[in-house]
């Protein structure tokens, strides 16, 4: 799949949360050309501010390979192999969170003017690119 074909995905992730009526933001994580993971914005339904579609993501994958026996090292090394392709630039909270992970790449369709944390407030995580430029063309 190509960089859009991600992101497209991503954008089905957040019209599921606008469907929702939770702000309009989807991301999917990638490993070796596949998706291994989605999420959209869940603050709304479960109350809590932190439930940004990548942490939801995020989180799928770590119960599931908790759930398969991996231990820290073994996760780190396959979130290291993982890119993530957002709607929008992660918050600073989630660019921190990507970054400690080891998240290879974070793809976003466009700028967080407000919040964000992969270069238009603060530059949080070095592997980071927006596509809107390429995807608006």
């Amino acid at each position: 799949m190509e960089t859009t074909a991600f992101m497209e995905l991503a954008l089905e992730q957040a019209k599921f949360a606008l469907d929702n009526l939770e702000v309009p933001v989807g991301c999917v994580i990638v490993e070796d050309g596949k998706v291994i993971s989605s999420g959209s914005n869940r603050t709304n339904a479960t109350r809590n501010a932190t439930r940004h579609a990548e942490m939801e993501a995020i989180d799928v994958l770590l119960r599931e390979w908790q759930g398969m026996g991996l231990d820290q090292p073994q996760v780190a090394e396959k979130f290291a192999r993982c890119d993530l392709y957002v709607t929008c630039e992660p918050c600073i909270m989630c660019a921190t969170a990507l970054s400690i992970l080891g998240i290879r790449e974070v793809y976003f369709g466009c700028a967080n003017d407000k919040f964000g944390g992969c270069g238009s407030i603060m530059s949080l995580h070095e592997g980071s690119a927006s596509l809107s430029d390429d995807l608006l063309g």
